[in-house]
């Protein structure tokens, strides 16, 4: 029996925050089931570039983030539009040509896809120095712009709304490099379910409100006490299921600290299950990521937004609640107080989950692989006027 060779799509992703790798998850499994004869391949960029100093670089991204979101809030903005400063940061992140060149001469794609913003520049600077001709594709996975994401040869951007799309081309990015496919999200939230069924899979209430906390993991819920606590507060009791993630510790506290509460508690650790759990609910209250929340709108599950990490994250918040499928609150008073209000007005919930059907959610994932692979399958780097620089 002979064996073919299937051609392959490189996806390039980084562990920085998990919404880069729920992309290119959600892009593999489209493209296997709407072209069966292709091979996606997911390589994790940065451990593949840059394998020695890959962790210390995580750590300190993560830490830096989380203890000094001032900071990074500050090198956001400063960096958002394409001036001496992102062009020297830009200069640095754009290292690692010589092991990028060899991936893509062992695995030999037909397009290579980033989700990842260091690998879309690497991808950039090895076309401009002719080193590659494969086609590139950039996934912006969050609600917005910035510089960070826009490179002279990139071939095609995918987007996750109008609002980013325009952004872009307020950026020099030509209109027919930008689709707008909505933010790919793997098939599992797209499905339908009986709200009966998981509640008794899960032993919960279906005739009892039901409040999905994400984000626990990622300092939304304070020290593990305060922030739940003040929803003793709540009229009447509730059904919580909070979602702590790889806090182990978090978890711990919570489970010691509200085992007197009013509402019913269900906690869990890291879980492959949240689809169920938003099918169920009937708000959730997380922090701003680009992919979960698009994942929440795929779902038609209203949003309570709290803490969003200054940057991307309050860009996702503003255009969340401009859109109308999320409401943010600033303290935690103003958490229980807005939670109470949203739970009490069934009209504001059901008005919440109609604006979430303007983005056709449920098709994000196959529209960006049709896109993707309409890309031309070279661009003479000759041809690319270089407006936007290195």
């Amino acid at each position: 029996m002979k064996v073919v060779n299937k051609e392959k799509v490189l996806i390039l992703t980084g562990n920085y925050g998990d919404g880069h790798i729920q992309v290119a998850n959600a892009m593999h499994e489209a493209i296997q089931i709407r072209f069966p004869a292709l091979e996606p391949v997911i390589f994790d960029f940065m451990e593949w570039v840059h394998p020695y100093s890959n962790q210390v670089s995580r750590f300190l991204y993560l830490q830096g983030v989380k203890k000094f979101p001032q900071v990074y809030g500050y090198i956001y903005q400063k960096t958002r539009r394409a001036n001496r400063f992102s062009k020297m940061m830009k200069t640095v992140w754009s290292t690692g040509l010589g092991r990028m060149q060899k991936l893509i001469e062992e695995v030999q794609p037909s397009v290579v896809v980033s989700t990842f913003p260091l690998a879309a520049a690497v991808m950039s600077k090895l076309k401009s120095y002719g080193l590659t001709n494969v086609p590139t594709v950039t996934t912006i996975t969050d609600h917005t712009d910035h510089s960070c994401w826009i490179y002279p040869f990139t071939d095609q951007y995918i987007v996750g709304s109008n609002a980013v799309r325009d952004a872009l081309m307020n950026m020099g990015v030509e209109e027919h490099r930008i689709a707008n496919t909505g933010i790919p999200i793997r098939q599992q939230f797209s499905q339908s379910f009986q709200r009966e069924d998981i509640c008794e899979k899960y032993g919960l209430d279906p005739q009892m409100p039901i409040v999905l906390v994400m984000g626990g993991g990622c300092g939304l819920i304070g020290d593990g006490s305060s922030t739940i606590k003040g929803f003793e507060e709540l009229p009447n009791p509730v059904q919580l299921i909070i979602v702590c993630g790889h806090n182990e510790k978090l978890r711990m506290q919570l489970k010691e600290k509200l085992k007197d509460s009013k509402h019913r508690i269900h906690l869990t650790g890291y879980i492959n299950y949240v689809h169920e759990l938003m099918a169920i609910s009937d708000l959730m209250i997380t922090k701003p990521g680009g992919v979960t929340t698009f994942e929440a709108i795929a779902m038609e599950l209203p949003m309570l937004l709290y803490k969003p990490i200054p940057g991307q994250e309050e860009d996702n918040a503003k255009f969340l609640v401009r859109t109308g499928v999320a409401i943010q609150a600033t303290t935690d008073r103003d958490l229980t107080n807005q939670l109470a209000k949203i739970l009490s007005n069934t009209n504001l919930l059901q008005q919440m989950k109609e604006n979430s059907k303007q983005f056709h959610p449920k098709e994000s994932a196959f529209a960006s692989v049709e896109v993707m692979m309409q890309v031309p399958i070279m661009v003479p780097v000759t041809a690319r006027i270089l407006s936007m620089g290195q």
